[in-house]
């Protein structure tokens, strides 16, 4: 079992910076890979970001590449994700989530935290 709590959701200005956490309890959280994912109203939940182990690998989707940046620290079981240049449409809950592969298919992420709410005004 690995427990996930997200951090840091707060209303920004667009072309605002923000950064999200996620503290992981549970099992050794540098066994799992780490993704974020978000959903707007209405929508369906997208994969964001994830990160391998160790942090070697990184993958993103098209439209946060160049803004969005994630990271870990396995010393202190969290997982965190940097947001540039916001934009409206990156008005969602956040979530982060936990896999044994690195991948952006939700289906294969096994742990999810409750979310964090980010809301950017234009």
């Amino acid at each position: 079992q690995v427990q996930l709590v997200e951090s840091g959701g707060r209303l920004v200005q667009a072309g605002g910076s923000l950064g999200l956490s996620c503290a992981a309890s549970g099992r050794a959280f540098s066994r799992y890979c780490m993704g974020w994912f978000r959903q707007a109203p209405g929508l369906e939940r997208e994969f964001v970001a994830a990160i391998s182990w160790q942090g070697a690998r990184t993958l993103y989707a098209d439209s946060v590449k160049g803004r969005f940046t994630i990271s870990r620290d396995n010393a202190k079981n969290t997982v965190y994700l940097q947001i540039n240049s916001l934009k409206p449409e990156d008005t969602a809950v956040y979530y982060c989530a936990a896999a044994s592969g690195l991948g952006p298919q939700r289906e294969s992420y096994g742990y999810w935290g409750q979310g964090t709410q980010v809301t950017v005004s234009s």
